[in-house]
């Protein structure tokens, strides 16, 4: 009787231990099926690479100044958007071989070719020479890590590097017009942007982007119709341009701490001159 009872222990043990094991090594499995279908937080993403528009245009006549400086911030913006998309598949990849062109270039292409369409418009409506901007309506891709060039600065980086726009003898009222001045910021230089910070990042540079245009776009309209005493530009422009550059850097700079990359010091890069 004893014997039968130590077989029967024996055999409950090794049930529970045949059942442990089993659990152990479905843990393991699913462990790993989890691990496999994490995305890497550490991938690149790769950016867009479009055509600089400002660049390639002509003179900008002082009354289609406003105008244009809106389409290029628009331009930009619609790369950081896009290049938020691609950050976000570098993360969470979805559809097929086709799914970028697709679902991003294809789409961006469309877009662009609507703004660039808006501002030949600007100059035609104005009786300017109608520049031909078609060609640069398609983007491809960029290698992961690469910055896209933006028309907040013809070299391609964030920043005015001497602003093409402005008025070389546009007219109002049949009177030619000064030339307009545009704002000097510093290039806004970081290091390796961590993949999961990218999308905040090109967001913010956009942001920068279209702060420099709606300045210069305000210092094209005084080109025409001055306003204010001598400190006018310093008040109204180069003084708020500063604060909002001052927020946009500070959100670059969380951007970095938040994913626990080393928080980069932009604040020297806050304050614009005039070319």
């Amino acid at each position: 009787m004893a014997r039968g009872t130590r077989n029967t222990a024996v055999l409950k043990l090794g049930g529970v231990g045949a059942l442990a094991a089993l659990l152990l090594a479905g843990g393991l499995q699913l462990a790993s099926a989890d691990e496999n279908a994490r995305p890497a937080a550490s991938a690149a993403a790769q950016t867009v690479n479009c055509p600089t528009v400002r660049d390639k245009l002509p003179p900008v006549p002082a009354a289609a100044a406003a105008e244009v400086e809106r389409e290029l911030a628009n331009l930009d913006q619609e790369i950081a958007r896009q290049n938020e998309r691609l950050a976000r598949l570098a993360v969470r990849p979805e559809g097929g071989p086709n799914f970028v062109d697709n679902a991003v270039l294809g789409p961006l292409r469309s877009k662009r070719t609507a703004a660039l369409d808006r501002i030949e418009i600007a100059f035609n409506r104005i009786g300017a020479a109608r520049p031909n901007l078609d060609a640069l309506a398609t983007c491809g891709l960029n290698a992961p890590g690469v910055p896209s060039a933006v028309n907040g600065n013809a070299a391609g980086q964030n920043g005015n590097a001497g602003g093409q726009n402005g008025n070389a003898g546009g007219q109002n009222g049949g009177a030619a017009s000064g030339a307009a001045r545009t704002v000097n910021c510093p290039r806004v230089q970081l290091p390796a942007v961590p993949a999961a910070a990218a999308a905040q990042v090109q967001a913010e540079l956009a942001t920068l982007d279209k702060q420099i245009d709606e300045a210069n776009a305000r210092l094209a309209r005084l080109a025409v119709r001055p306003e204010g005493g001598p400190n006018f530009v310093d008040n109204a422009v180069l003084g708020p341009l500063r604060s909002k550059r001052t927020a946009a850097l500070d959100r670059i700079e969380i951007a970095f701490n938040r994913v626990g990359a080393a928080r980069p010091n932009l604040d020297a890069l806050a304050t614009c001159g005039l070319n």
